[in-house]
């Protein structure tokens, strides 16, 4: 029992110092957001004089955070909700409909997207997008969003959908539902907490992104958050304050969704 209780404890420990270690880096760059560079510099580790928030009114307007936040949240929403659907609808044909063959080599061509390095595809994406005069606009990441995220989202969804019992279709299809009706009243509302995941998973892979959004998008208006993240260091040069509360913009949309759909992720993550 003692030893059970020990291993316990130690467990625990463990779990406390990763946590403090996650959370040590994010926490000092809040503190030092609501701090001016002469605090910063004189005491990195203490906490503000006073509660100011001149720092982040600075970096939203004078750096132009405000616009390459909207450009990322635009983007990544899209791209996720537009994942979503495809995805959801791809799989649900994938499980349910009859057509064995098609369906194996569908998975097959799916699986072997997930194992292709994005790096690789980058200079056929650039002259296809060129090609497709969509590259230096908001479709150049959403195309590219879309169809990579797009193998995770069906596996996902496929392997909720295998755990809904086939009756609640047939029972459906008694009470005169087409297809489309047994995928928006009975199998959507019954997934909401995969659908949450998927949607979280994929709208993080989109707002962090960094390769694609450097090369597709080279003209200001355009730029993303994340790559806007490296030019912030030469317009904010030497005002370290302003610079943290750049970091914590890019930071906060992350934790806000995750706190508002958290119920639903730890659902998903338990069925």
């Amino acid at each position: 029992m003692k030893v059970i209780r020990c291993r316990g404890i130690f467990l625990h420990a463990v779990l406390m110092l990763y946590i403090g270690i996650i959370l040590f880096p994010l926490l000092w760059v809040l503190n030092s957001s609501f701090k001016t560079n002469k605090e910063i510099i004189a005491s990195p580790w203490s906490l503000p004089e006073q509660l100011s928030f001149s720092n982040y009114w600075n970096a939203w307007t004078g750096a132009h955070v405000g616009h390459y936040f909207t450009n990322s949240l635009v983007i990544s929403v899209i791209s996720a909700v537009a994942t979503l659907l495809l995805g959801t609808a791809t799989a649900y044909a994938l499980t349910r409909m009859e057509f064995p063959r098609l369906s194996k080599f569908l998975k097959r061509i799916l699986m072997l997207a997930l194992l292709v390095p994005a790096g690789s595809l980058l200079v056929p994406l650039y002259m296809l997008l060129r090609s497709m005069y969509v590259y230096n606009t908001p479709l150049a990441l959403i195309l590219p969003y879309v169809t990579m995220g797009l193998p995770l989202t069906v596996f996902i969804f496929s392997a909720f959908l295998k755990s809904i019992p086939s009756e609640l279709e047939e029972a459906g299809i008694m009470d005169g539902l087409s297809i489309y009706g047994l995928l928006w009243r009975v199998i959507i509302p019954i997934t909401i907490p995969s659908l949450v995941t998927v949607f979280m998973l994929n709208f993080l892979s989109n707002w962090n992104e960094f390769m694609m959004a450097n090369l597709f998008l080279t003209k200001e208006k355009f730029r993303t958050l994340p790559v806007s993240m490296v030019a912030f260091y030469d317009q904010l040069n030497m005002n370290y304050g302003s610079l943290c509360a750049a970091i914590m913009f890019s930071v906060i949309p992350a934790q806000l969704i995750y706190f508002i759909l958290q119920k639903r992720i730890i659902e998903s993550i338990k069925s």
